[in-house]
């Protein structure tokens, strides 16, 4: 993923990581409440989290790029 940039890198670093997190939440708690079902707990905490995680990754790649463009040019104060 080293060609693509800053931004889409943790974006897609943050989606996965919501979604692996929500997807092993979303297993417990639906074997903790009805064993039948479990695996509609994990679409249904996994998705809206890797939503989540891909929507901070992109704030976050967003903070480092502002500053990795700062740091190019010689702005740091």
């Amino acid at each position: 993923m080293r060609p693509r940039p800053l931004t889409l890198r943790w974006m897609v670093v943050g989606a996965v990581a919501g979604a692996v997190v929500g997807c092993v939440v979303g297993i417990v708690v639906g074997l903790i409440v009805h064993w039948r079902t479990a695996w509609f707990a994990v679409f249904e905490l996994g998705v809206p989290a890797s939503i989540l995680g891909g929507l901070l990754g992109l704030i976050c790649g967003a903070f480092a790029w502002a500053i990795q463009q700062t740091v190019r040019n010689g702005r740091h104060d």
